[in-house]
């Protein structure tokens, strides 16, 4: 069954907002107790008073709650607006409401959309951040999910003159997001790890775990303990997953693979969508020559059993990114030698507004879809169903879109803080946006 027919034949009957995500699937990030059902919805706060007694309230929150209910009887939860938009376009477009659901049993989503909305719900698939330490600060991140940005915010101040960052991304160090220093006990992990205790680990059927970069984060090292001393006693089918910039220094990554040497269900998700000094420019503290090595060794190491890009596609990445999807197609056949599945994801950034690639005018908008159309003309035969929906969704996007999300802020504020933002980043980094992005970069100088 393709994708279409599965919602066609599989949730559209439930409702025409159903997604199993919001029952069965979270992104919960620890260290400030901010939890949301997938990587799209804006994250909402974790009650405090209610963890004390139920730990898999870091999950089962109100807000989640209700909003189940609405996808029971068909209304668009807000938050969920990114697979609205690309469901809106009308050309049978699959949001990831369908690949968010579809790994999932029909037999449980039956039970999720037949279930009473206030029942809490043991995870099948959890993706976790225990902190925000990391050694990268990618443009399109924040201080509030980098200690990099944040002490980069400390060190220089705050960026000036955003007119349309309602959220406040670059204005100050976001210390909300870490609350619980070092040397502090925090609530929201030992929830994790008495309810990871207790049930998460027989129920799930995929943790990943985030950052920052988690192979920072001393958490990440006391999870793989307890997986390697009781990892008997888990779901012997559960996949563990890892995000990984790749940027960590050798040894650590080298601990990475030591740890999981004999784990044969990780799997590797890592992030890149551009090539060379263009990667470099968008993923501040990426060496790209690392990256593309640390990718190949993982490879041929043999340690995960499935590597997947994540690539966040903003307006700078568009110039390079069907080389780097080339790399991947190139990546792809490598796998055939050294076994590892590789693949990857084309994720549409919609916050910061002005760095989405819906900034950009027509003329360069239509230049970068035609490159992509060439791309998936020459490579479709070499890749997955999933890979080509997402390309196709990403080429209709950029031809059809107008709006990164509904209160988003005219285009033309937009490209204001576009040149405000990146001549401001340049500056601090050193880095030039003229040089490294030629073909943005003449339109960028008459901004």
């Amino acid at each position: 069954m393709n994708d279409l027919e599965y919602k066609k034949q599989i949730l559209d009957p439930k409702s025409a907002s159903f997604c199993g995500a919001k029952w069965y699937n979270a992104t919960i990030w620890l260290g400030s107790g901010m939890t949301t059902s997938c990587h799209h919805p804006l994250p909402h706060k974790i009650d405090l008073e209610a963890i004390k007694t139920n730990p898999s309230a870091i999950h089962n929150t109100v807000q989640k709650k209700q909003e189940r209910k609405q996808m029971q009887c068909g209304d668009r939860p807000k938050g969920c607006e990114y697979c609205w938009k690309i469901e809106d376009i009308n050309r049978d477009n699959i949001s990831d409401r369908v690949y968010k659901s579809k790994i999932f049993s029909n037999e449980s989503l039956d039970e999720a959309h037949k279930a009473d909305p206030n029942t809490d719900v043991n995870l099948k698939t959890l993706e976790i951040a225990f902190d925000r330490t990391c050694n990268f600060a990618c443009t399109y991140c924040n201080p509030a999910f980098s200690s990099t940005w944040a002490n980069n915010i400390k060190r220089q101040g705050p960026y000036t003159d955003m007119k349309t960052d309602g959220r406040n991304h670059f204005t100050h160090s976001h210390e909300s997001a870490e609350p619980y220093k070092k040397d502090e006990t925090n609530p929201y992990v030992e929830a994790f790890y008495k309810w990871w205790e207790t049930d998460l680990h027989k129920s799930l059927d995929e943790l990943r775990i985030t950052g920052g970069e988690p192979m920072m984060s001393p958490n990440l090292w006391r999870l793989l303990d307890w997986i390697e001393t009781q990892g008997d006693k888990m779901n012997p089918d559960m996949t563990l997953a890892i995000n990984s910039n790749l940027g960590a220094k050798q040894s650590i990554i080298d601990r990475l693979k030591t740890k999981l040497k004999k784990f044969d269900k990780f799997e590797l998700y890592t992030s890149c969508e551009a090539t060379f000094g263009q990667a470099e420019y968008i993923r501040d503290g990426l060496v790209y020559g690392d990256w593309h090595s640390n990718f190949l060794h993982m490879m041929v190491d043999k340690v995960p059993r499935a590597i997947h890009n994540m690539c966040t596609i903003n307006a700078l990445c568009l110039e390079s990114l069907p080389q780097l999807l080339e790399k991947m197609v190139w990546f792809k056949s490598a796998s055939k030698v050294y076994g590892p599945e590789v693949n990857f994801t084309l994720n549409i950034l919609r916050f910061p507004s002005f760095q989405s690639p819906l900034v950009l005018p027509d003329d360069l908008r239509n230049k970068f879809k035609g490159d992509l159309v060439k791309f998936l003309t020459s490579n479709s035969k070499w890749l997955e169903g999933m890979e080509i929906n997402q390309t196709q969704r990403l080429i209709d996007y950029l031809d059809v879109v107008k709006t990164p999300h509904s209160g988003a802020a005219e285009q033309s504020k937009l490209q204001q803080d576009f040149k405000a933002f990146y001549s401001q980043y340049d500056k601090r980094s050193g880095k030039n946006f003229e040089k490294t992005f030629p073909i943005i970069g003449e339109w960028y100088r008459g901004i």
